[in-house]
């Protein structure tokens, strides 16, 4: 008897822990195809990479889609596909998704779900946009050549935190662009050196009061432009030691194919799932 009820305290213990970790998702409006495919997000997953960085997924996430057509998107600059409002609410706008630094509707919820994750590691404390959104990439999607290659051209002047923020704040999406390209492989940079989950402890350290830069050198060794010029070095090292065997016009060559081929790619692929989204949209059209 006694060891029946041990063995049911601890199956209700295991229910009461799985009722407290689940995330509550929820999608207005709720009747829509993108709205579907947010619902089927596998959470688990995504707690999961959160988790490698150090955070974790919010107890309750509510998204709203709007429509370019609706007043409230007219609001927003048109190269913006998702917003993070703490501490639980997303805002998508579908018909932006395919642009960079997304790839998916899944691609921006778990963009957007990483900042309200890093928001709250950090309870309040302020973080800079830079690392904010250098983190979400690092979630959201792996920092693989292609991003290196367009890094080498976007770093040129060997821009500082400073110059990050500065190119966020100037609202243009070719400056936005760079920003995000750059911030994902600073903070590519940092994980490969203090380990993948050095955002998440930095943000502990703000929350407990520390100012970002102390934390970040705490936990780094390194202020956050000495990180940001020798992420640089880095990846000029790669570039030098690739141009002395292909000399330097081979390599500005290889460069600008690989571009041109991701490019193609991705135009390939955005045009594949908007006519997946489409054929989706017209099957639910009632039949005449």
């Amino acid at each position: 008897m006694v060891c029946r009820g041990l063995l049911l305290g601890l199956a209700l213990l295991m229910l009461v822990a799985a009722a407290v970790g689940a995330t509550e998702l929820t999608v207005s409006p709720s009747d829509s195809v993108q709205a579907s495919r947010i619902r089927a997000v596998n959470l688990d997953r995504l707690n999961a990479d959160l988790e490698r960085v150090g955070l974790e997924l919010p107890p309750r996430i509510a998204v709203t889609l709007i429509a370019d057509g609706d007043p409230g998107a007219r609001q927003v600059p048109d190269w913006i596909a998702g917003l993070a409002l703490e501490p639980s609410d997303i805002v998508i706008f579908p018909d932006r998704v395919l642009a960079f630094p997304y790839d998916s509707l899944e691609s921006v919820l778990r963009h957007e779900v990483t900042h309200l994750a890093l928001s709250a590691h950090a309870d309040g404390g302020t973080l800079p946009r830079w690392f904010h959104e250098g983190v979400a990439m690092s979630v959201d999607r792996q920092w693989g050549v292609t991003g290196q290659l367009r890094l080498l051209v976007e770093m040129i002047g060997d821009p500082g935190t400073a110059d990050l923020s500065r190119l966020f704040a100037s609202r243009s999406p070719e400056g936005s662009a760079q920003a995000y390209g750059l911030s994902a492989a600073l903070i590519a940079d940092v994980q490969r050196r203090a380990g993948a989950n050095a955002p998440g402890a930095i943000a502990a350290r703000v929350a407990a009061g520390v100012p970002f830069a102390q934390a970040f050198q705490r936990e780094t060794g390194v202020s956050p432009d000495d990180a940001a010029r020798r992420a640089w070095a880095s990846y000029r090292r790669w570039t030098t030691w690739v141009s002395i065997v292909t000399g330097q016009s081979a390599v500005w060559g290889l460069m600008l194919a690989l571009a041109l081929a991701a490019f193609v790619v991705r135009a390939r692929k955005r045009a594949r799932r908007r006519r997946l989204w489409d054929e989706e949209e017209i099957g639910k059209l009632p039949s005449e």
